[in-house]
């Protein structure tokens, strides 16, 4: 798999013509709600999300690359729940808001804030059944059963 070509961004990492803005290289991000399907904002659990360059983990239980093709970021899920996951991002304050497609097509609107203690050491590891993803004081643990979150 290649990387897209760099974009380049204007104020916000706003793309000239894009309908959204790329990940952040590096963050901790805890949701703080979901709609599915156009329903209500909703948080039934913890999820934290950390993305440490083109790598990130998500703790409900899959992991693998980004990509920004100029509008829209793609998940590639290499370890944990098959398949891709697309949206667009867009900065309300210091959140994210993420509207997006699953892999079975239904649709998602999610709210990520970040978390604080992501300063520090990053970085990502995998092997065949496994993928870890650490951002400052954060880790998310992700294989073939599950995804797990541990604040160092």
């Amino acid at each position: 798999m290649t990387a897209p070509e760099p974009r380049r961004t204007g104020p916000a990492g706003h793309v000239p013509g894009g309908t959204g803005v790329p990940v952040p290289e590096r963050g901790a991000w805890l949701r703080r709600g979901i709609s599915r399907d156009g329903g209500p904002l909703i948080e039934d659990r913890e999820v934290v999300w950390l993305q440490a360059g083109s790598f990130y983990a998500d703790s409900r239980g899959f992991a693998g690359t980004t990509s920004f093709d100029g509008s829209r970021t793609r998940f590639h899920h290499l370890t944990g729940e098959p398949g891709e996951d697309t949206g667009t991002f867009r900065w309300d304050g210091t959140n994210l808001v993420e509207r997006g497609t699953n892999p079975d097509g239904s649709t998602f609107l999610e709210i990520w804030t970040p978390l604080p203690g992501a300063d520090g050491a990053c970085g990502s590891w995998s092997g065949p059944d496994h993928h870890v993803v650490r951002v400052g004081h954060h880790v998310v643990h992700v294989d073939s059963h599950a995804g797990t979150y541990w604040r160092l």
